[in-house]
């Protein structure tokens, strides 16, 4: 393995713990980190996911992760979706895909269950936790 992919790897899951701390900060539910990493045909190294208890949650969840991943990571989602109808967010840093949903949208789009072969990484309501790279 080259170490620029290792490298890589391991900024992604930097990332991806910068993006649950910003969670834990507006008090995201159920905020779960899907390593991607060992998963055949897995477009990037994670998803980070958590639910909002209503779409101003959902959309202050949003907000949050964007300003921690700036302040911490100096890093901007490349992309974004769903701050129209701020019902299921998704921000994608390429290497690290997030995903803020109400409850409804997460239970119906059930994500998880879709990407079933990752390592499942639950992140506490508040607290450090750790990743396994």
């Amino acid at each position: 393995m080259s170490k620029t992919l290792k490298k890589t790897r391991v900024e992604s899951a930097h990332l991806s713990r910068i993006i649950a701390k910003g969670m834990q900060e507006k008090k995201g539910q159920d905020i779960r980190i899907l390593d991607l990493r060992k998963v055949k045909n897995a477009f990037t190294d994670f998803f980070v996911i958590c639910t909002g208890t209503s779409t101003t949650q959902v959309d202050a969840l949003a907000d949050s992760v964007e300003e921690f991943t700036f302040k911490l990571a100096q890093e901007n989602a490349r992309h974004k979706e769903g701050k129209e109808s701020k019902e299921w967010i998704l921000l994608d840093y390429i290497d690290v895909v997030v995903h803020i949903f109400t409850r409804e949208k997460r239970e119906f789009y059930a994500l998880e269950d879709l990407w079933g072969d990752a390592l499942f990484i639950d992140v506490p309501p508040e607290g450090d936790f750790s990743l396994k790279n």
